[in-house]
């Protein structure tokens, strides 16, 4: 039997240049990032309202107003408008909608994601800069 030539050296060379790869890669980790943050959402409000381990639910209010909160809240936005968004485009690839334009789909759902998330994102920020909105004491606790 003869042996195929090998078309590259480096067998796995520029499989990560891919955009269907890097959209697949992100789409997990943004799937554990939701996952992670749903279980941690559930045990911090869950005992935050009976105040077990001396934490109530003031402090984490209190807590949620600290720029890293924010930061983190900013960032969980990016990760669930890319994870829904990349989802209707696996959707639409699973009904046979696009197959062959799988490229021109992931963008235009990543152009829609940098949309939404700087309307979102100068929403908050300018709550934040006028002392308003759902940061910033505006939730009823006392900073």
């Amino acid at each position: 039997m003869s042996k195929k030539p090998r078309e590259t050296a480096n067998v796995g060379a520029g499989l990560w240049k891919a955009t269907g790869m890097w959209a697949w890669l992100l789409f997990r980790i943004s799937g554990l990032i939701l996952v992670f943050y749903l279980g941690a959402h559930i045990i911090v409000i869950s005992t935050s309202q009976f105040g077990v381990g001396g934490g109530t639910f003031d402090n984490v209010m209190n807590f949620l107003d600290h720029p890293v909160a924010i930061v983190l809240d900013v960032a969980l936005v990016v990760a669930v408008l890319y994870h829904a968004l990349n989802g209707v485009r696996i959707i639409l690839m699973d009904l046979g909608v696009g197959i062959h334009r799988h490229k021109v789909i992931f963008w235009s759902a990543m152009a829609v994601v940098v949309v939404c998330f700087v309307i979102f994102a100068y929403v908050a920020f300018s709550y934040l800069a006028n002392d308003v909105g759902p940061w910033n004491g505006a939730l009823g606790v006392a900073s």
